[in-house]
């Protein structure tokens, strides 16, 4: 089982970005912990992380294509803006799921709409980098279900 793993704009900048909000661990450091999980639940994670909103279009894209059975997802700002990555979620047809490191209900109110949550099977935030994690065993587990549902399990 592969899952495409996916942060967008400002999230290599964790660890020195606005630490009281989203605190000192790094995205790669998050990375690593995620393989760790994946492998504890006999899956892989492919992670990557741009700023560009058309990159995050295409690797959704292609997921499919490329073998993914999910993806978990952290679109940063274009959370609450992007058409383009709810159309390319929804054209994926694989399940995702949104994650935030602080919990944007709680924040401004700009940030309390999430065009991308529309497309997904669920949403984990407030929780920190261990936001990314509890995503990804969620997500392990709608994959796996589904499996089984197809199998007639």
């Amino acid at each position: 089982m592969k899952i495409l793993v996916l942060s967008g704009p400002n999230l290599d900048r964790l660890g020195t970005r606005e630490p009281a909000i989203y605190g000192g661990v790094t995205l790669s450091a998050i990375h690593a912990r995620l393989e760790e999980v994946a492998r504890a639940h006999g899956a892989t994670i492919d992670a990557r992380q741009t700023p560009h909103e058309g990159d995050l279009v295409a690797w959704i894209g292609a997921a499919r294509d490329d073998g993914f059975a999910g993806i978990l997802i952290n679109p940063g700002a274009y959370t609450h803006t992007s058409i383009a990555i709810l159309d390319a979620l929804r054209g994926a047809d694989l399940p995702a799921v949104e994650v935030h490191l602080s919990n944007p209900e709680a924040r401004e109110a700009f940030r309390r709409r999430s065009f991308t949550a529309r497309a997904c099977v669920g949403k984990v935030s407030g929780f920190g980098a261990r936001s990314y994690e509890l995503g990804l065993e969620g997500l392990v587990g709608v994959i796996t279900s589904r499996g089984a549902s197809a199998r007639g399990d």
